[in-house]
């Protein structure tokens, strides 16, 4: 091979190479550890493309039962209280890059038509995902509960500004340092009841994650009375994720029956 003919082919093979791995290096970037490409809420990867970034992700765009919702127009019906089971649990919270997380050991319940699902984590939304008549709330936290075989539910507990609440205290003051690294602090115990309102009447529906893949079979139950937090905890809170709800979704002629239960 002539030297010109050398030195042109190492070239080519040279400019190949670095196409190579610019193109791996974007595959990470779009496909960051675990498969899972990036979203957020807002720009090229927030909610009106979440459909459109995985194929896994598909729900999020072609679904019928998707949440969060404007809870309207709902109707009485015989309902009977949810049967909290929740006990204490070490605080072990991460901020994943999308909210600040609680994860909760195993123990914990909610009781639904005579099942228990167990509580496995909650968050929260800043403001409240859900709209009571076209009203959104300053937050919302949400307890997911959920069996082995996949089927959820979610409380929902919207909260607005008010009176400082002890267990918002003891969670932000122990917030990580750093991103999607679990935290656990021992001996600090909480008990996610202490979320809950007294009169804990609600809203049911079916519905939806509110996050990729938006996958739906998820049975929601919307607290009807806000818990207060105060402004100063909405606004450590709001410097992290100053909108991290997803936009409310079609109701798609889906039933929403509320609860009129004694306390």
């Amino acid at each position: 091979m002539k030297p010109s003919s050398l030195a042109l082919w190492l070239h080519f093979a040279a400019v190949c190479i670095v196409a190579v791995l610019c193109a791996g290096t974007a595959s990470a970037q779009s496909h960051p550890a675990g498969g899972t490409p990036h979203w957020s809420y807002s720009g090229a990867d927030g909610p009106d493309h979440w459909g459109d970034l995985d194929p896994n992700f598909a729900t999020c765009k072609t679904g019928t039962r998707q949440s969060p919702i404007d809870i309207k127009d709902a109707k009485p019906a015989d309902l009977h209280p949810l049967r909290f089971d929740y006990k204490l649990s070490p605080l072990k919270i991460i901020d994943n890059g999308h909210t600040i997380r609680i994860n909760i050991e195993p123990g914990s319940s909610v009781t639904v038509g005579g099942k228990a699902y167990p509580l496995v984590q909650f968050h929260f939304h800043h403001p409240s995902e859900e709209e009571i008549s076209g009203k959104k709330f300053d937050m919302v936290v949400h307890l997911v509960h959920q069996l082995p075989d996949g089927s959820a539910v979610v409380v929902a507990v919207l909260l607005n500004s008010g009176n400082e609440n002890a267990l918002i205290r003891d969670l932000w003051s122990h917030l990580p340092k750093e991103t999607n690294k679990e935290v656990e602090f021992k001996k600090v115990v909480i008990n996610a009841e202490d979320l809950l309102p007294a009169d804990q009447n609600y809203y049911t529906f079916d519905g939806s994650l509110t996050i990729p893949p938006c996958g739906e079979g998820v049975k929601w139950f919307v607290i009807k009375t806000p818990v207060e937090l105060s402004p100063a905890q909405i606004a450590t809170f709001a410097r992290m994720y100053p909108d991290n709800a997803r936009p409310i979704q079609p109701i798609n002629g889906r039933e929403i029956d509320e609860s009129n239960f004694q306390k």
